[in-house]
């Protein structure tokens, strides 16, 4: 397995924790549809009232999609076959409240992640980016997700800068992609706080408030989210550029 569940069915708080810390908590297909199951296990389960979702290790909360993973695509402009589509609580329909505990690197496809979760906490060594472009890639769902919580502005950078700039904990909390930075290693016990608190009070009250706030940004989202396929589709390059791009990537990034 590559997810660790643990459920307080004392506090009603479920910690979700991506455990390939070997591979910085990158999601390989069988990780998609782990995180997929969990959130659905989740909407049956009535001892979890709130959840955390973090990562194992102190090096990445996430890297997105695993390198490795082959993910065959229909042989139509029309359609795109995307593993991280369904891999957040929303996408499953869980209307639970979902608080992220980030540590480490976090970019690319863990905004999936990120962008469902009811608001983040990070260590003071988190850092945000999005390497889509770098290798020839189209930010399209990240994008969008991001702009859901941070300034047109700061989104666009960030998806335009690639690999050559990570955004900080500090900047993230400046800009509202996250709520609240701690010193490092305290995050979790953070976002656990929060959600104890949280699943301390009736759930039928908390998840008619989640959704009432998805409610508010909705109708944009599911437009924009819609275009992004064929965004995706048209300016992406062939794998084998993408892979020699990513073979031939350098180090050396700015962080601000």
């Amino acid at each position: 397995m590559s997810l660790r569940v643990e459920r307080n069915r004392r506090t009603g708080v479920a910690v979700v924790t991506l455990d390939r810390p070997e591979r910085l908590n990158a999601v390989d297909l069988a990780t998609a549809g782990e995180l997929g199951a969990v959130w659905r296990d989740f909407r049956f389960d009535t001892s979890v009232r709130a959840v955390v979702v973090t990562g194992a290790g102190t090096r990445a909360f996430c890297t997105g999609i695993d390198r490795s993973a082959e993910v065959p695509q229909p042989p139509s402009p029309y359609s795109v076959d995307d593993p991280l589509i369904a891999i957040g609580p929303k996408a499953n329909d869980l209307w639970k409240p979902v608080v992220a505990a980030v540590r480490g690197m976090a970019c690319g496809g863990a905004f999936y992640l990120l962008g469902e979760a009811e608001f983040v906490i990070a260590a003071d060594d988190a850092t945000f980016f999005d390497p889509h472009t770098t290798y020839g890639m189209v930010s399209a769902y990240e994008t969008i997700y991001l702009a859901q919580r941070m300034p047109f502005g700061e989104v666009a950078r960030m998806a335009l800068m690639g690999t050559a700039e990570r955004v900080s904990a500090r900047r993230a909390y400046e800009t509202g992609l996250v709520s609240e930075v701690t010193p490092a290693g305290d995050e979790l016990a953070a976002a656990v706080g929060c959600a104890e608190t949280i699943a301390s009070y009736p759930t039928e009250a908390v998840q008619g408030t989640v959704r009432a706030v998805w409610a508010a940004k909705e109708g944009a989202r599911a437009q924009a989210l819609a275009q992004a396929p064929h965004l995706v589709a048209l300016g992406n390059l062939p794998p084998d550029r993408q892979s020699a791009l990513f073979g031939a990537r350098k180090g050396g990034f700015r962080v601000r």
